[in-house]
């Protein structure tokens, strides 16, 4: 019997991906403001309020979506 690869059983959807990606960004930047008290998402987007907005519904919508797919995952 052949074995899947650990890439073949680890295929991610779009949307996992964009979250993923967008769960990054935020813990990134909550690490920058920690740390060094710099806010990169209000640093490039500052002049955009509703789209600073926007992001940080997105990044928490994000972590909400991984959290709920660890405890509904396949097993």
């Amino acid at each position: 019997m052949a074995r899947k690869s650990a890439s073949s059983k680890m295929k991610m959807s779009s949307l996992q991906m964009l979250s993923w990606v967008l769960v990054t960004v935020g813990a990134l930047n909550w690490g920058l403001v920690g740390l060094l008290d710099i806010n990169l998402v209000d640093m490039l987007l500052g002049t955009w309020s509703g789209l600073v907005k926007v992001v940080y519904i997105l990044v928490g919508l994000a972590g909400v979506y991984s959290v709920w797919g660890m405890f509904t995952m396949d097993k």
